[in-house]
């Protein structure tokens, strides 16, 4: 069946009118997918059957509110309060207290939760306002939460959450920010229910709010390229000066958000709207963080990300200041030089599985896809338990629509993440956990 769906014309085209009115991303190989997701809008959209629907897409154009009731079925929405932990550390220890300084004068402060899906987000936001502000009530303060599920929304209005909601929660959450609903369920205390709007919007087509701070997490990955570039440029449009949008970490990429500063936190990074007053874009007190990360789309990007450099260079081994030469070059841009500079870091170590996966990231990174298999192959000859080399082997397979191969390489990494704690790093992701890269593998092996 799925072979059969993915070489399927018709399918293709069905495919290319939900990237035009959504930005989803339907390739062949989630064709079937597609069909799933229609079977189940089909009945709400007033049509007995796939097939049916499938006519009615072709024939001409939806209204907004079928295309967002069909989006409902298409787009997985799983969520949970503090999703990703390391991004809101970075918001509620470094981006909101500098926000809050900077805005000191106006006392205004707008935030964007653009595809709150559920809502979790969205409050996630509001709890750490609130701890960040004392004096909030005396603040023109404003949560924007917006997804394109009516259903979703319906929901996250209610702010009524059950326990696989607070499954990342410390002792005393829910006590502290929510009243008992019945049957173990919980409601948002009102004050948070208040800072928070809900509302519909669709990202591909839809005027955007202008904001401080936007978070748009685990939706990008799931767009067209160039839905998801347009959609880039449409979101540090959106922003203030000096303002910060936060994204997954599996969404990272320097060539995808040109016009902003990526910063380091640890365990995530931030991009910030390039501003014009020097004096607003000296960088934060940081530690210097070199994250390479595999996307998890299986495009040929890497993600790349600025390093803030020492003040003062420690002497280290020789292989270090190659291998911190090579990443520099890479985070700069110049991908030949790096290339060049992690080929010499080979020749100083061999055996250093890092060096042939980095040198894998910068040739994916330029498009020599079979060059980049190869260095992955010897990464895990050399480190058999390389975690990040089979997660991205399993990428290279997956856009190739390998399937049964894809399937082998998720299924290698997913052993070796078993039983790791869900916040470890995992090694070479400077920060990505073992509990985030199991979650991207799951979704991604679906597909497969």
């Amino acid at each position: 069946m799925r072979a059969d769906i993915s070489a399927n014309p018709r399918w293709q085209r069905v495919s290319e009118v939900i990237a035009d009115r959504t930005g989803l991303h339907f390739p062949p190989e989630r064709h079937a997918d597609l069909q799933r997701g229609l079977s189940e809008a089909a009945p709400e959209l007033g049509f007995g059957d796939c097939e049916s629907c499938v006519e009615w897409l072709l024939a001409g154009r939806p209204s907004t509110e079928q295309v967002r009731r069909l989006a409902g079925h298409l787009t997985v929405g799983e969520t949970y309060f503090f999703r990703e932990r390391p991004s809101f550390n970075a918001l509620a220890a470094h981006v909101l207290p500098v926000l809050i300084r900077q805005r000191a004068e106006s006392r205004r402060l707008h935030l964007w939760s653009a595809a709150c899906s559920t809502g979790e987000e969205a409050y996630s936001l509001a709890i750490l306002l609130q701890q960040a502000l004392p004096d909030w009530r005396d603040w023109d303060l404003s949560i924007l939460a917006t997804d394109i599920n009516p259903g979703a929304l319906h929901k996250a209005q209610a702010g009524i959450y059950g326990e696989w909601s607070f499954r990342d929660c410390a002792p005393g959450f829910r006590e502290n920010f929510f009243s008992p609903a019945g049957d173990r369920r919980y409601r948002v205390r009102s004050e948070l229910r208040e800072m928070v709007r809900f509302a519909e919007l669709n990202l591909a087509q839809d005027e955007f709010p202008v904001v401080d701070l936007i978070l748009c997490r685990n939706l990008l990955i799931y767009f067209t390229p160039d839905h998801a570039r347009r959609l880039a440029a449409k979101l540090r449009t959106a922003l203030m000066e000096g303002g910060w949008l936060v994204v997954s970490p599996a969404e990272c990429s320097q060539a995808l958000f040109q016009g902003f500063v990526p910063v380091n936190f640890p365990g995530s990074v931030l991009y910030r709207k390039r501003e014009a007053d020097p004096a607003l874009s000296s960088p934060l007190p940081l530690t210097g963080l070199e994250v390479v990360q595999v996307l998890a789309t299986g495009s040929t990007e890497a993600a790349r990300v600025s390093t803030p450099k020492p003040e003062v260079e420690p002497e280290t081994h020789k292989v270090e200041k190659l291998r911190t030469r090579a990443r520099q070059l890479a985070n700069e841009g110049d991908l030949t030089a790096a290339l060049e500079a992690s080929e010499r870091w080979i020749a100083a170590d061999k055996l250093d599985a890092a060096a042939h996966y980095f040198v894998a990231m910068v040739l994916q990174e330029l498009g020599e896809r079979a060059r980049a298999r190869a260095a992955l192959h010897r990464a895990i000859y050399l480190l058999p338990e390389f975690v990040l080399a089979h997660f991205a082997l399993g990428n290279h397979a997956r856009a190739e629509a390998r399937h049964a191969e894809a399937r082998r390489h998720f299924a290698n990494a997913g052993r070796l993440l078993r039983g790791r704690p869900a916040d470890e790093p995992v090694p070479e992701s400077d920060g990505l956990t073992a509990g985030r890269l199991r979650e991207i593998i799951d979704a991604l092996a679906h597909d497969v």
